[in-house]
């Protein structure tokens, strides 16, 4: 493995490398991944075109499923920029709380997409317009975990006024196990807004490792061939407990509908 660049900012340290194998597959592959391993973002680069990791290429399904002809869509966690790409023909705003993976999607990746906002995605996607996004992705994590102010009710609400009545929530998260007291908040929380959700899971190899899961929420039935979900599949959570801002200490001022 070839070390190509790294970063640590706000304690967390991220690295580009070049590795000739990636999850048992032999070849050239270039990857962005925190210190600790994960991988948040993979090229090919014997086949550059190619979408490598599951989960987009199940997201990607879904939006293309849905909503086809969609305009604008608000995506949180950049990575490598492979949704954004997918879809560069399209009016996207993307968020990116990392400089430095905001720069390298273009330098190491090849990302040739729309400009890339750095910032915290809660504070950005609160300056969209209501009712003027189709789509929005949330696939934002970091070395230390979740960026619990992304998951409360609060969050879901903001999503919800900032989509069109038909507009679509997809999420990328991971839990351990059938049972995951994240994962199920945040399936208690979509289901408390959206009347529509289904979910989806990638089967990890062992048992109680943890588990890719992909949310889709709407305000209209949600299509999916499950073909073409990339390994998925269909798996509702249980529903848990709503999280809320004020168990993280968030303030959301400055997000109510009369202030927007």
């Amino acid at each position: 493995m070839e070390r190509l660049d790294r970063v640590r900012e706000s304690g967390h340290e991220v690295t580009v490398e070049d590795t000739d194998e990636l999850y048992g597959e032999k070849g050239r592959f270039r990857v962005l991944q925190f210190a600790d391993g994960d991988v948040q973002g993979a090229l090919d680069l014997n086949r550059p075109e190619r979408i490598v990791l599951e989960y987009p290429r199940a997201i990607i399904h879904l939006i293309e499923r849905n909503a086809p002809e969609f305009e604008r869509a608000f995506i949180i966690g950049h990575g490598i920029g492979t949704i954004a790409g997918r879809f560069a023909d399209r009016d996207i705003r993307t968020a990116e709380i990392s400089p430095a993976i905001a720069r390298w999607s273009r330098i190491y990746f090849g990302y040739d997409g729309p400009e890339v906002s750095v910032g915290d995605g809660r504070e950005l996607l609160a300056q969209e317009p209501d009712g003027s996004l189709d789509v929005i992705v949330l696939d934002a994590f970091t070395e230390k975990g979740k960026p619990w102010h992304l998951f409360t009710r609060e969050f879901w609400k903001l999503a919800e006024r900032k989509l069109h009545g038909n507009g679509l929530l997809l999420l990328n998260v991971f839990g351990r196990g059938r049972r995951d007291s994240f994962v199920d908040a945040v399936w208690a929380g979509l289901s408390e807004t959206f009347a529509y959700r289904r979910g989806f899971v990638l089967p990890p190899d062992r048992p109680y490792e943890p588990a890719n899961r992909v949310l889709i929420a709407s305000k209209r039935p949600i299509a999916a061939k499950l073909g073409q979900m990339a390994g998925f599949e269909e798996s509702d959570p249980e529903r848990g407990t709503v999280l809320e801002d004020e168990m993280f200490g968030y303030s959301s001022v400055g997000e109510s509908e009369e202030s927007i």
